[in-house]
């Protein structure tokens, strides 16, 4: 088992230097620092409790992805204008908001002063740089071109912050109605119903089926409203409990692409996400089958995820991903066939451009007109919620007005 130590040690040129190293033990440790050239002056191991102070504080402050683009954004102009990649990270640390992000921008600025490359440093911290970066900046140390590298995922992050907050806006307003109707049926059914229908009960008079059931469920609601509050509470953490393991996630990949209105928004969307970062990642330099690899965990959808790592493999054995995609109705033929020729042509990553540019274009449209598509679903559903309501209160009102003339 890996451990973390603390170390202080000295350069060749006799100064020293302070920041952490993962090894098996205190010796291996002390090997790996001088390996890198560093006499040890003193090792100690992470002590535990900071260590879950440290995943705490990574819990609660985490780092969003709009900061890992404002981040990009920020680092990409720094060495575009030949800063220094310790300075540039020492800036940014400095004005950060973000208290986990800047302790983790200090151990990698240790990292990189005590000679390990950039890339290296952030495959330590996968909770926060993704496998897509990573590998880019290690593609931009190999080839000399880390500024490329860096301002690639300054663009490729910004463009997927963007899509999430378009998908975020579109479904904002059902998701919205939808759980004020729940909090405003829960309230009815509790306070109101019971104090309506209780002038039925009193007045012996007969009243129809369906106004009993209603008076039932309220009186029910009003006696152990704690119960279902907690039933409906359980049923949301189990929800999201389940959807957090892999059968759940997986289930609800298989929903989301099977939803009506929805299932063509979702679809377009992982369509422009495979193609936007398996283009930059292939622009960066980075093989055919380790960028589809890292682009199947990056499009965050398992069907998708499986036909691209099919098409992995295909290429692996001297195929192309074109005939892989060609087989599924989750890729249109039109995609399918602009990547044959992109493979054909050898301009593989400009078609994936292009194909992310007409996907965005698209989704940016669908994105606009959800909720002119999904307003008068939900307006059907809760008109009939009410209009049930309404007839089972009114219509024995009504029957009791009657019997008093």
């Amino acid at each position: 088992m890996r451990m973390k130590f603390h170390f202080q040690a000295k350069n060749s040129e006799g100064e020293v230097r302070e920041g952490k190293i993962e090894a098996v033990s205190r010796n291996e440790a002390a090997m790996s620092l001088q390996e890198k050239g560093l006499i040890p002056l003193a090792l100690e191991k992470e002590d535990q409790s900071m260590a879950f102070l440290r995943d705490i504080e990574r819990i609660w402050n985490g780092v969003s992805q709009q900061e890992m683009a404002v981040f990009y954004r920020q680092f990409a102009t720094l060495i575009d204008a030949k800063v220094t990649i310790v300075v540039a990270l020492k800036a940014i640390e400095e004005q950060t908001e973000n208290r986990f992000l800047g302790s983790v921008l200090i151990e990698i600025i240790e990292d990189v002063e005590d000679g390990m490359p950039l890339s290296e440093s952030m495959a330590r911290h996968k909770d926060v740089f993704s496998a897509l970066s990573i590998n880019m900046i290690r593609a931009g140390e190999i080839s000399g071109n880390l500024q490329k590298s860096i301002t690639f995922i300054a663009d490729n992050t910004e463009r997927n912050y963007q899509l999430n907050s378009k998908i975020k806006s579109a479904l904002m307003y059902p998701g919205f109605v939808v759980s004020a109707a729940i909090i405003i049926g829960f309230i009815v059914f509790t306070v109101v119903l019971p104090k309506l229908t209780k002038i039925f009960g009193d007045m012996n008079v007969e009243i129809p089926w369906y106004t009993k059931l209603i008076m039932e469920t309220g009186n029910f609601m009003q006696s152990f409203w704690w119960a279902v509050l907690m039933v409906m509470l359980g049923a949301v953490v189990g929800a999201f409990y389940y959807l957090k393991t892999d059968a759940g996630s997986e289930e609800f990949d298989h929903i989301k692409l099977n939803l009506p209105i929805l299932k063509r928004l979702f679809k377009f969307i992982y369509i422009s996400r495979f193609s936007e970062n398996l283009g930059v990642l292939l622009a960066g330099g980075i093989p055919i089958v380790k960028a589809l690899m890292i682009v199947g965990d990056v499009v965050d959808n398992s069907v998708y995820r499986r036909i691209i790592l099919r098409a992995a493999e295909e290429v692996k054995t001297g195929g192309t991903m074109s005939t892989v995609f060609a087989r599924y109705e989750e890729f249109p033929p039109i995609l399918s066939k602009m990547i044959k020729v992109g493979e054909e042509t050898g301009k593989i990553s400009e078609v994936l451009k292009n194909i992310s540019a007409f996907y965005d274009q698209e989704i940016d449209r669908m994105a606009k007109n959800m909720t002119a598509l999904i307003e008068p679903v939900l307006i059907v559903f809760l008109g009939l919620g009410v209009a049930v309501l309404v007839f089972a209160i009114l219509m024995p009102i009504y029957s009791i007005t009657n019997q008093i003339q």
